[in-house]
């Protein structure tokens, strides 16, 4: 009896020793993992939300979120920065990623921005257009001309002949609201959606011209992702009719 028993016990420690060996060489699932994204800072209050529904819809799955100037992540991926998906303000940010060879297929366009003016709540200024960003008695901020943000600034004033003087240049439209949240701005260009995330703390002032510069925003799978598949599976939830519906609440256009 004795025999038997150890001949037994052989046995389960052989099986459970081949187990552990075969499961290394499992790729990794795409129900699990954790996946990095590289995303605008403008998108900061819809992808955290797609998030937590991604994550909920994947158990076993982690969404960690990097937001920044598009230019600025572009910048940290080339220099070897690891992330699965990225997503861009702008379609020229990501003409840079994909000559970069950073990409596994094709972006996919999924919302539309353009451009307000945010000011002071009560508007003390009386800003009613963008030809008001010149007054001299303004103190504008602005994104700086390689964030995308900043890039729709400059076809505007193109487009109008008007030329600004900011008082600063900022690298994320998130910091350009903040300074007019802080009282260090009269006014800023920002997106609508960050006007309309910021509620009552500052007021938004639309303008016509904007509609020379809509912003489409591009999301990709990156070539060095690790878990592709669930990569995909991400992306596949902002272009889903969900993420649109999450997108638009958020007051994001159809690209």
């Amino acid at each position: 009896m004795r025999r038997i028993g150890r001949i037994a016990a052989l046995a389960v420690l052989l099986a459970s020793i081949s187990g552990c060996g075969s499961s290394g060489d499992q790729p990794a699932s795409a129900e699990g993992g954790t996946l990095t994204v590289f995303a605008a800072a403008s998108l900061r209050e819809v992808f955290t939300e797609l998030g937590e529904r991604f994550e909920a819809a994947h158990p076993g799955s982690a969404v960690e979120f990097s937001f920044a100037g598009s230019s600025t992540l572009v910048t940290q991926l080339q220099h070897g920065a690891a992330a699965d998906v990225f997503a861009a303000a702008d379609t020229a940010t990501m003409d840079k990623a994909a000559e970069a060879g950073l990409l596994a297929g094709s972006p996919v366009g999924f919302a539309a921005n353009t451009l307000t003016i945010a000011v002071a709540p009560g508007n003390p200024k009386g800003i009613t257009g963008f030809r008001d960003l010149a007054r001299t008695d303004v103190a504008v901020v602005v994104c700086a001309p390689q964030v995308p943000c900043g890039a729709a600034a400059e076809t505007i004033e193109r487009a109008t002949g008007v030329r600004l003087n900011p008082v600063s240049e900022e690298f994320q439209v998130s910091d350009v609201l903040g300074k007019v949240i802080a009282g260090e701005a009269d006014a800023g260009l920002v997106y609508v959606t960050d006007a309309r995330a910021a509620g009552d703390r500052v007021g938004a002032v639309g303008f016509p011209e904007s509609a020379d510069a809509v912003n489409t925003y591009p999301i990709a799978v990156l070539k060095q992702s690790g878990n592709a598949e669930l990569a995909q599976r991400f992306v596949e939830l902002v272009l889903s009719d969900d993420g649109r519906k999450v997108l638009s609440a958020a007051g994001f256009a159809q690209p």
